[in-house]
C-alpha cells in the first residue's frame, strides 16, 4: 500500500490541493466581494448572539467550539513547529494566507452546509458536504465517497494521531506509559461520545474557551517578556515567505518548502475547505435564521485557529532560539524546548498539558464528524453508531503506543480526496453561496434582522426540506 498511498499524496499534495485551496480561497475571496475583510465585524456579532438553540439543534456558539475543538489540536502546537522545521519561517506566512482567504471557502461550505441541512431520525439537524453533494449536486454517490473518506480519517486516523501526541508529551513530561495513556483517553473520550452530539456540544463549549484563552494568555506573556524581539520576528517571516533572507529553519530561502509546509500544516490545522465543519456547522440552529448566519460564524473558526493560536506558538518558538536545521528536534518536543527557553521546566509541563486538551478535545469532535458521515451512509442505527463508537476508541489505545507515520500517511491521502470532492462541490454550487450572501447582506443593510425566505429560492424547491425552512 505505501506507493499506492505516496503516489496519491504526491498528486494531492504536490499539485491540486496546494494550489486548489488558494485558488477556491481566492474564488470566493473575490465572487463574495472580499466579505472575510469588509465583513469582519458582522462574523464578530454573528459569535456574539449564537447562543440560541431548540429541540433539534445545538446552538451556533456550541457548533463552533466543536468545530474549534477539531481545529485547534495538535496541528497548532506540533504542526506548526514540523512546519517552521520543514519549511523555516516563511511557511507561517502561508499558513496565514491558506486562513485568509480560506474563510471564505469556510464560509462557503458552511452556509452550504446549514442550507441543504435535514432532519434524522430522533429529530436532530444533520448536514455537511456529503448532504449538499447529495442533493445539490445530485450526486449521492460522490457523497458516499466524501463520507467513507472522512470516516477513514477523521474518526479513526486522526484520532490515532491525537492520541499519540498525547501519549508522547505525558511520557516526556511524567514519565507515564504510553498505552496507560491511551486507555486513560479512550475512557474519558468514551464518556463524552456515547452521550451524542449534544453531549459532545456541551462539553466543547464549556472546555475550548477555557483551553484557547488560557494558551493565548500565555503566549501573550511570552510576547510582552520579548516584545522587543517580536518586529522582527514578524519581519522574517514575511521576508523568509519570498526566500528574501536564510529561513529560520528548514531548507535555506527556499520559497516551495516554505509554501508546502505552511499550506499543508494551515489546512491540517484550521481545516478550510477540507469539508470537515460543515458536518458541525449544520446541526446547529442558526441564529439570525439564515445559513450564512452559521458561515460568518465558522469563518470566524479558521481566523481564531490559525491567526490566533498557530501565530502564538509560531512566535513563541521563533523567540526562543532553539530551532536548528537538521538537528531532528521537531514536532512536540520542538514546542516544548521552545516553551522551557521562556519559562524554564514548566514550559514542559504546560505544553504536555495543552496537548492533552487540545488533542482529546479534537478526539471528540472528530468523532461527531464521522457520526454525521455515517448516518448519511444510512448506517446510522444504534448497532451502527456502537460500533463506530468502539472503532474510534481502539484506534485511541492502539495510536497511543504505536508509530503512526505511515497511517498517518494514508490518514493525509484520505483527507486530500475529501478536500479535492468538497472543493469541486462548493465551487459547482458558488451561484448558490453567492445568492444567500447577498441576500443577508441586503437585509442587514436594510436594518432587518436576516432571515431566509424559501419563496425567493424557488430553484431550490425541491433540493431543501421546507420544513425547516419556512
Amino acid at each position: 500500500m505505501t506507493p499506492i498511498v505516496d503516489f496519491l499524496n504526491n498528486i494531492f499534495w504536490g499539485y491540486i490541493l496546494i494550489y486548489g485551496l488558494l485558488a477556491v480561497g481566492v474564488f470566493f475571496t473575490i465572487r463574495l466581494g472580499f466579505l472575510q475583510f469588509l465583513h469582519f465585524g458582522e462574523m464578530v456579532r454573528a459569535i456574539r448572539g449564537a447562543r440560541q438553540s431548540d429541540a433539534s439543534g445545538i446552538s451556533p456558539f456550541q457548533a463552533l467550539c466543536t468545530s474549534l475543538a477539531s481545529r485547534v489540536g495538535t496541528g497548532n502546537l506540533a504542526g506548526v513547529a514540523v512546519a517552521l522545521y520543514l519549511g523555516g519561517a516563511g511557511a507561517i506566512f502561508w499558513m496565514w494566507v491558506v486562513a485568509l482567504v480560506g474563510m471564505a471557502t469556510a464560509y462557503a461550505e458552511s452556509s452550504l452546509a446549514q442550507l441543504y441541512k435535514v432532519r434524522d431520525g430522533e429529530g436532530q439537524y444533520r448536514g455537511g458536504p456529503a448532504f449538499y453533494i447529495a442533493k445539490g449536486l445530485k450526486a449521492p454517490w460522490a457523497g458516499g465517497v466524501f463520507s467513507v473518506a472522512l470516516i477513514i480519517s477523521f474518526g479513526l486516523v486522526f484520532n490515532a494521531v491525537q492520541a499519540n501526541s498525547i501519549a508522547d508529551a505525558m511520557e516526556g513530561a511524567f514519565g507515564v506509559p504510553k498505552l496507560w495513556v491511551g486507555i486513560a483517553i479512550a475512557i474519558l473520550a468514551g464518556l463524552v461520545i456515547f452521550g451524542g452530539l449534544r453531549s459532545i456540544a456541551r462539553f466543547a463549549e464549556l472546555v475550548v474557551p477555557l483551553m484557547a484563552g488560557l494558551y493565548v494568555l500565555m503566549a501573550l506573556i511570552v510576547l510582552v517578556m520579548n516584545i522587543t524581539e517580536v518586529p522582527g520576528v514578524l519581519m522574517s517571516i514575511v521576508r523568509s515567505a519570498f526566500g528574501l533572507e536564510e529561513a529560520a529553519g528548514g531548507v535555506a530561502g527556499s520559497v516551495t518548502a516554505a509554501m508546502l509546509n505552511g499550506i499543508k500544516r494551515g489546512l491540517f490545522s484550521n481545516e478550510a475547505g477540507m469539508g470537515s465543519a460543515p458536518n458541525v456547522a449544520a446541526t446547529a440552529t442558526p441564529a439570525p435564521h439564515h445559513p450564512s448566519s452559521q458561515g460568518l460564524v465558522q469563518a470566524m473558526g479558521v481566523f481564531i485557529d490559525t491567526i490566533v493560536i498557530c501565530t502564538a506558538t509560531a512566535v513563541m518558538i521563533l523567540l526562543s532560539g532553539v530551532l536548528e536545521p537538521g538537528s531532528g528536534v521537531t514536532g512536540t518536543q520542538l514546542t516544548q524546548q521552545a516553551m522551557e527557553s521562556h519559562i524554564g521546566v514548566a514550559g514542559t509541563y504546560f505544553i504536555a498539558i495543552a496537548i492533552l486538551f487540545f488533542a482529546f478535545t479534537s478526539i471528540v469532535a472528530n468523532y461527531a464528524y464521522a457520526e454525521n458521515a455515517l448516518i448519511f451512509l444510512g448506517a446510522g442505527n444504534k448497532l451502527g453508531l456502537t460500533l463506530l463508537r468502539l472503532a474510534a476508541l481502539g484506534m485511541v489505545i492502539w495510536g497511543a503506543y504505536e508509530a503512526v507515520t505511515t497511517v498517518f500517511n494514508a490518514a493525509d491521502a484520505s483527507m486530500g480526496l475529501m478536500a479535492t470532492i468538497n472543493l469541486i462541490a462548493i465551487t459547482l454550487l458558488s451561484g448558490t453561496v453567492v445568492k444567500l450572501t447577498k441576500d443577508y447582506m441586503a437585509q442587514i443593510k436594510a436594518g432587518e434582522v436576516p432571515t431566509f425566505k424559501a419563496a425567493d429560492y424557488p430553484e431550490l424547491k425541491a433540493k431543501i426540506n421546507n420544513n425547516i425552512w419556512r
